[in-house]
């Protein structure tokens, strides 16, 4: 594995070999593959009977069905297609937080970006990655081919955290450009206002993207245990300020419920696949949880 890749654990791979990524709702790709799609086809598992008319395969009429009712239907079935996944990565510099510059955020941003993509990949699936600083900062559209999977993984490794963050115009521009169905994974650590999330939510949901949220969390930022003053420097910006902690941090974890709550409220509002991860968790633990909770279920 090269300096520039060691975000890819061969452990990890190996453990999340058995599990595939699926797509919640169906999908519109160009090649046959795992993903259900909008369409009909023929496929194993059927859909729905409908009512023959001129021109339809006779092969697929239901003969026993004539038998019950004296009319011709013909038996239609899920058509399979390929997924289209679009990484979308939050570049800004709040993504360099971290207890040091090897455990950021970023870098966990990395890890998980790295194994879906090569998951995603395997499985014989489209990938793309966005980065979105300021404004969007790199563009891949999503391709499914082994050379086109290093490209993504060589710019994953290179990508650097800087600058505030264009995320919101970044995600509004994503849901116009990229055309037809799509699973958008995002991977960001949302500090910005809910209602604007929620407005990019609605937008990629409105488009018929499959949308999936990791929210990376520093558990610093949460539990804000700082028991010394200190000076907070803003990484987005060039701005700090010296403060007190025990001074404000009953405000600043009121401040804080009061974000979650506006954020569970946009990602219910939306139907967003959300995870909110500390990245002191091990990320294979948390990829595996993402994956199971998209397999479909067994109908009984």
């Amino acid at each position: 594995m090269s300096a520039e890749r060691d975000f890819l654990d061969s452990k990890t791979l190996a453990r999340l070999a058995g599990l595939p990524l699926d797509a919640r709702m169906p999908m519109l790709g160009n090649v046959s593959g795992r993903h259900r799609s909008p369409h009909r086809g023929s496929s194993l598992e059927f859909a729905e009977y409908r009512k023959y008319v001129p021109g339809d395969d006779t092969r697929r009429l239901d003969w026993r069905a004539y038998a019950r009712s004296d009319r011709f239907y013909i038996k239609e079935y899920e058509a399979d297609t390929n997924l289209r996944m679009c990484l979308v990565i939050d570049s800004s510099g709040s993504m360099n937080y971290g207890k040091d510059k090897k455990n950021n955020k970023l870098n966990y941003a990395k890890k998980l970006a790295g194994h879906l993509a090569y998951i995603a990949s395997g499985q014989g699936d489209a990938v793309g990655l966005y980065c979105a600083g300021e404004k969007f900062s790199l563009e891949i559209p999503p391709k499914r081919n082994a050379r086109h999977l290093r490209v993504v993984l060589d710019e994953l490794g290179k990508l650097e955290a800087t600058g505030e963050t264009g995320l919101p115009s970044a995600l509004h521009e994503a849901a116009e450009r990229i055309q037809g169905r799509a699973l958008m994974v995002i991977i960001s650590d949302l500090f910005m206002q809910p209602e604007v999330l929620s407005s990019c939510f609605q937008h990629l949901r409105f488009r018929k993207h499959d949308v999936a949220v990791f929210q990376l969390i520093e558990p610093d930022e949460i539990q804000f245990d700082f028991d010394r003053p200190m000076r907070f420097v803003d990484l987005e910006g060039n701005t700090s300020i010296l403060a007190d902690p025990s001074l404000i941090a009953g405000q600043y974890r009121t401040a804080v419920k009061e974000y979650m709550a506006g954020l569970k409220d946009a990602v219910r509002d939306a139907n967003v696949d959300f995870h909110r991860v500390s990245i002191s968790e091990d990320p294979g633990d948390v990829l595996a949880k993402f994956l199971l909770a998209r397999a479909p279920k067994k109908k009984s």
